[in-house]
């Protein structure tokens, strides 16, 4: 098996803020980041599949493919979004870096077989850099 990483970029704003919780929950739990009109960040998105070297090709990824999907379901809806209410997942859901990490995922499994109709390579993990100091990771390997 193969691993490949891809490495996309995307720039999107959001607020946290749980409406759950009061006006000093919110400040207290979320700092900065529950500032009234938002704050944004230059986002890397890692995809990151793995797969077996096909014998005819010699790729494990048909990297076009990939790129499609993530340019349709992710790309296309999240950069230069206010991701609060521009992005139908996070109209109730906080759009944490987790949550964002996990709505990818969850996008990119909808779809997968669209751009892999034999379901190979297979989807391994999504990675999140919101900043030099925050990284965001899920990993579909079995622990």
């Amino acid at each position: 098996m193969i691993e490949v990483t891809r490495l996309y970029r995307f720039a999107s704003s959001h607020r946290l803020h749980a409406p759950s919780l009061s006006e000093e929950e919110n400040r207290n739990l979320y700092g900065k980041c529950n500032n009234d009109f938002g704050h944004g960040h230059d986002f890397i998105l890692e995809v990151r599949v793995r797969g077996p070297i096909d014998e005819y090709t010699g790729l494990a990824v048909d990297l076009p493919a990939l790129d499609r999907l993530v340019q349709r379901h992710i790309l296309g809806d999240f950069h230069m979004k206010y991701l609060n209410e521009q992005v139908p997942a996070f109209t109730e859901a906080v759009p944490t870096s987790e949550n964002v990490v996990r709505e990818i995922e969850r996008r990119l499994c909808a779809h997968w077989r669209e751009a892999f109709p034999s379901n190979q390579p297979a989807l391994d993990g999504v990675r999140i850099r919101e900043t030099g100091k925050n990284t965001f990771e899920s990993n579909r390997r079995p622990q």
